[in-house]
């Protein structure tokens, strides 16, 4: 699996939309934080890889709306700090007794259909607790056993970039990218109703047409900064949720 950065400035979680947005040399200059996240992959019995997209996605937006993240919380320095700067994100995979000793460690776990993804609070780019800098990066496969289901009509839905190849890994750091910028675009009252419904989303690859039109509709889109298997700037997803589509504009945006 693989780490990823979200290029291009946010909003913190806790900040209105239109607050004033750290200009990028900030974001360069400021300490460097990353948000772990870790799947669990046993060896006979691995998540299927929409499952694990969807659920990393959700772990994400759990974290962001956890009380120890927010206000005084006691992970919220941290989420701050990691949201000054550029918004980076390391999957990880583990299994046994490694999964049990990253239980061990304060996050949140979050299950999906067969999926378990847990989620810590950001941490320095050299400062990863011995526990999770053991795990694996790289080399997991996850299929799909068979194809998704369309997903719900009127649901929140992560759009892949259909003319990506990217692995389980990438795949889910940008899906919880996606699921992180509409986060921040939604009013309090929005975030409130998606938490309290349990942050139901789906992940998707779009189709070639669909993609295309979705680049450039105005919803919150990832771009990657390139560090690893894909092109800086290549757009990864687009955050398709209903209450921001609602109120989209025309624009002459894209990708």
């Amino acid at each position: 699996m693989t780490s990823t950065d979200l290029t291009g400035p946010g909003d913190p979680a806790d900040t209105p939309a239109d607050a004033p947005r750290p200009a990028e040399s900030d974001r360069d200059a400021a300490p460097q934080y990353v948000l772990p996240l870790v799947v669990r992959i046993e060896r006979d019995a691995p998540p299927a890889r929409t499952d694990a997209l969807e659920t990393a996605a959700r772990a994400v937006l759990v974290l962001l709306a956890d009380e120890r993240a927010t206000g005084d919380g006691e992970w919220a320095a941290a989420v701050r700090d990691w949201q000054d700067a550029r918004i980076r994100k390391v999957v990880r995979r583990a299994r046994g007794a490694e999964w049990r000793r990253a239980e061990a460690l304060p996050g949140i776990t979050v299950h999906g259909t067969d999926a378990q993804v847990r989620v810590f609070p950001p941490v320095p780019l050299d400062g990863w607790p011995k526990d999770l800098a053991r795990l694996q990066v790289s080399g997991t496969h996850l299929d799909d056993p068979q194809e998704a289901e369309a997903p719900a009509p009127g649901g929140v839905v992560l759009w892949l970039n259909p003319e990506l190849d990217m692995s389980a890994g990438k795949a889910m750091a940008q899906a919880g990218h996606g699921a992180q910028l509409a986060w921040w675009e939604l009013t309090p009252a929005e975030r409130t109703s998606w938490r309290e419904a349990g942050f139901p989303l789906s992940v998707r690859s779009a189709a070639p047409h669909q993609w295309e039109r979705l680049v450039h509709d105005g919803l919150p889109m990832v771009r990657d900064a390139g560090f690893t298997e894909i092109a800086p700037g290549s757009c990864t997803v687009v955050a398709d949720h209903p209450a921001l589509r609602a109120r989209l504009e025309p624009s002459a945006g894209g990708c």
